[in-house]
């Protein structure tokens, strides 16, 4: 019983949910000096709702796509802090990179033009890097 007070507990309403991804993107867009138009487009969203989204007080929704998205480049940041030491953590995604996914582009912009399933190849890039695959 106790067990099941505790997964009821961790679940959240999707409000709530959209919330903490929004301020936990922000965080990450903002550590890699993303301008307005690579932070939106990024997310999916327009310039006009990013800025909406990130305030405090949005209260629009996400789509399905929109919150993978953020929980991708999310986990993309976290791979980078792991994996890389300062300032190439900050810098990775926003720097030209010769590796098979980017052809000489900057990580950012290839997720921007390949989408959600660039944007987890990118992810699964790195996790492979971090596990020594």
């Amino acid at each position: 019983m106790e067990d099941d007070m505790q997964i009821a507990e961790k679940i959240r309403e999707p409000a709530q949910i959209n919330v903490v991804a929004l301020k936990a993107y922000a965080r990450v867009a903002d550590a890699w000096g993303l301008n307005l138009k690579e932070a939106a487009a990024l997310a999916d969203m327009s310039e006009t709702t990013w800025k909406r989204a990130k305030k405090p007080d949005f209260a629009g929704d996400l789509t399905r796509d929109q919150l993978l998205r953020l929980s991708a480049v999310i986990g993309i940041y976290k791979s980078l802090e792991l994996y890389f030491s300062e300032p190439l953590a900050r810098d990775w995604f926003t720097r030209p990179n010769t590796g098979p996914l980017f052809g000489g582009g900057r990580p950012i912009d290839t997720a921007i033009e390949g989408g959600l399933p660039q944007i987890l190849a990118v992810r699964t890039y790195l996790d492979a890097l971090r596990g020594g695959v």
